[in-house]
């Protein structure tokens, strides 16, 4: 067979890979100038840093066996992760169930039963009983008001912003469960994995492996439309960068585009399709990434747990991983996920600094903005969709009702959270579908 695919994030290049390794050809398009979608990278002190941090769980086998098959495996590291939380103008120690007890803002009944209620989260093996309630609904019954408010709702408020009080409880049970996965027994610390030349590598070498086994990957070309003849998908009619506008044909298409992205370049699909693809909201993430001369905080991630600081995460990405990495310098990110209408979003590199600087030193009261070597401001589009009750009824399949046209985005991952690894698992997942629907064997 041979399958165009739209998107040079993870999830295209993923599918590409599969089809490749089962001896089809693949051609992926990428609009960007650079692949691995928002794991991709920029250069910090003469290394690659990620524009939005990025790491991997023990759980997250797909992506741990995507390392491996293209020879990274060797600069997969895992570290144990070093989490604070950010209440009362202190950094909390808040990486095991020892800290929870130590948490003083909390009463000791509240901090037993907010364990005990976290325990029995891990404990639950099914997401579905969880569909039909509010994370903030089932919450506030099972630990009580103050400690949803302190604990919960800060993150939630962080994650999803104006959205909070209607997020699915099974997207806060699967974050957990993600969570325990990173330790071998529940009271251990957690442990993360990294790729000591970045994503954006693992990306990069990836494309150049599909390039090896005859695929192609084209960077700064995009697909226009998707060519739809007597109802089935044959084509794409592309349009390049410093070249004329071109069509291929194709056994098949792979979209990985976000759903209302797909909306354009496939207006063919049926009403019914139409509307559970735009019926998914996203929020995109803002990163204000500091390059420092000296360390912030003694943690890798600070989830800040006060409404009166405007950011709502600080990962310390140099508490984590080696500064050598970046020249010796450290690196902050400190992040937000707005919606593309909200203030935050719509200001400056500048502004958002400005905005920024006078609460890092609640954070260390030491901070001086002499410490600052450098300073970098990204945005990220549909960067993460908005998980509401019984959200699974409304998914878009991943065959679409076009025949030969497939669609593969982070909208269907689900109860998991978004990312490299799901993002993988379900690229691979649907190139296999695309083999099956066709009858196509092995080579």
């Amino acid at each position: 067979m041979k399958v165009g695919i739209i998107g040079g994030g993870a999830m295209g290049l993923a599918a590409a890979h599969e089809l490749m390794q089962r001896g089809h050809r693949a051609e992926v398009f990428e609009r960007a100038p650079f692949l691995g979608g928002q794991a991709s990278t920029f250069e910090v002190g003469g290394g690659r840093l990620e524009k939005g941090y990025h790491h991997l769980f023990r759980s997250d086998t797909s992506m741990v066996e995507l390392i491996n098959e293209i020879g990274l495996g060797h600069k997969l590291a895992w570290i144990y992760s070093k989490v604070g939380l950010f209440h009362g103008d202190r950094i909390w120690d808040f990486a095991s169930p020892k800290d929870l007890l130590k948490f003083k803002p909390l009463s000791l009944p509240d901090r037993v039963r907010l364990g005990l209620t976290t325990l029995y989260l891990q404990k639950t093996s099914s997401w579905k009983r969880f569909e039909e309630v509010t994370a903030r609904e089932w919450l506030e019954k099972r630990v009580g008001r103050r400690p949803y408010e302190v604990i919960w709702e800060p993150m939630l408020r962080g994650k999803f912003g104006r959205h909070y009080d209607k997020i699915s409880m099974a997207w806060l049970w699967c974050k957990i469960h993600l969570r325990v996965a990173s330790r071998k027994r529940l009271w251990d610390r957690e442990s993360l994995g990294y790729p000591m030349g970045s994503f954006g590598e693992v990306f990069d070498v990836l494309g150049e492996k599909i390039k090896e086994k005859g695929g192609e990957v084209h960077i700064q070309a995009g697909a226009k439309r998707v060519v739809v003849e007597e109802g089935r998908a044959v084509g794409l009619d592309l349009e390049w960068r410093g070249r004329p506008p071109e069509s291929r044909r194709y056994d098949a298409v792979i979209a990985t585009t976000p759903s209302y992205i797909f909306t354009r370049l496939a207006p063919q699909l049926p009403k019914d399709y139409l509307e559970k693809l735009t019926s998914v909201s996203y929020l995109s993430a803002v990163l204000a990434i500091l390059v420092l001369d000296r360390p912030l905080t003694p943690k890798y991630w600070v989830n800040i747990a006060d409404r009166s600081i405007p950011f709502v995460g600080l990962i310390e990405q140099t508490n984590f991983v080696p500064t050598s990495l970046y020249g010796g310098s450290h690196v902050v990110y400190l992040t937000n996920y707005p919606a593309t209408d909200e203030p935050l979003y719509q200001m400056s590199a500048e502004e958002l600094l400005e905005h920024y600087l006078p609460h890092l030193k609640r954070i260390n009261s030491q901070f001086e903005r002499s410490w600052i070597k450098d300073y970098h401001h990204h945005k990220v589009d549909a960067a993460q969709p908005i998980i509401g009750v019984n959200y699974g009824q409304r998914i878009p399949n991943n065959r679409t009702p076009i025949k030969g046209l497939y669609l593969a985005n982070t909208t269907q991952i689900y109860p998991e959270d978004r990312g490299t690894n799901y993002s993988v698992k379900l690229g691979r997942e649907v190139a296999r579908m695309v083999l099956s629907d066709s009858g196509a064997s092995e080579r």
